[in-house]
């Protein structure tokens, strides 16, 4: 422990340490500790990108319930309540679209498994990540061209994507350790923070960022499904492209091997 401290000179850990607890990387022995200067740099890459894909995906989900059907693209537990509330109340439509979301986002989750697994991990979580770019990409084409107001048959099919995308991205490598089961699960999260409150008086900034930014997330995606309803899906899309593009960069290396490890 006195060796440990002493590369701080004799002091804790600096700030990156103490405010991305749950962000950090390193061996099970030093799981408490940062490793070096460059990983505070990704440290803080890596609450960008959660933050980003934590917005993508409440702005995605808004975009589902406000106008394909009213169920969620990333929330399962949620869908999965859906479908027995419709069948309680006889509501076959409500039911259905629950089920084609339930099945879209298993399949993507267990095509991308396959993927991701394996050697090259950074190369197989770029494959990924890029794959869910172009399936968010194709969704808004085909959104843009029925005016931002899809129905019938197309309806399903952009609600079957969309909830394909985000089961993909539950296996992809990037957001799995970008915020472990914040963009899927929020409510653990939530439940977290309450727990440190309890148990240690104190609230974890990061923790509240990643909660905040679904909500932003969501309100910006029923503003765009209001106002702009045919660029709606062109803000999740952007923004899991941009953290794709950032492993093509220098400085984003570094957050990318940690997103892929």
């Amino acid at each position: 422990m006195a060796a440990r401290e002493a590369e701080y000179g004799g002091t804790r850990p600096p700030f990156p340490a103490r405010c991305f607890p749950r962000l950090r990387e390193g061996t099970r022995r030093d799981r408490r500790w940062p490793m070096a200067d460059g990983d505070a740099t990704a440290d803080g890459g890596l609450v960008a990108a959660a933050v980003a894909l934590t917005v993508a995906t409440g702005a995605m989900d808004a975009i589902s319930f406000l106008a394909l059907g009213g169920v969620f693209t990333s929330v399962m537990t949620a869908n999965l309540s859906l479908l027995g509330i419709s069948a309680g109340a006889q509501d076959p439509d409500r039911a259905r679209d629950a089920a084609v979301a339930v099945a879209g986002f298993v399949a993507g989750a267990l095509l991308s498994a396959r993927i991701v697994r394996g050697e090259r991990p950074v190369r197989r979580t770029r494959w990924a990540l890029g794959v869910e770019v172009l399936a968010l990409g194709g969704l808004w084409a085909v959104w843009t061209s029925a005016g931002g107001d899809p129905g019938g048959g197309v309806r399903l099919g952009l609600l079957a994507v969309g909830a394909l995308a985000h089961g993909w991205s539950e296996r992809s490598g990037a957001r799995r350790r970008a915020a472990r089961d914040v963009h899927h699960l929020p409510h653990r999260t939530l439940t977290g923070l309450l727990v440190d409150v309890a148990r240690d008086g104190r609230v974890r900034w990061v923790s509240l960022a990643l909660l905040a930014s679904l909500v932003v997330g969501a309100a910006l995606g029923g503003l765009l499904v209001t106002y702009a309803a045919p660029a709606a899906p062109a803000l999740p899309a952007g923004l899991v492209a941009l953290v794709l593009l950032v492993s093509f960069i220098p400085q984003g290396r570094a957050v990318w091997r940690r997103l892929s490890g």
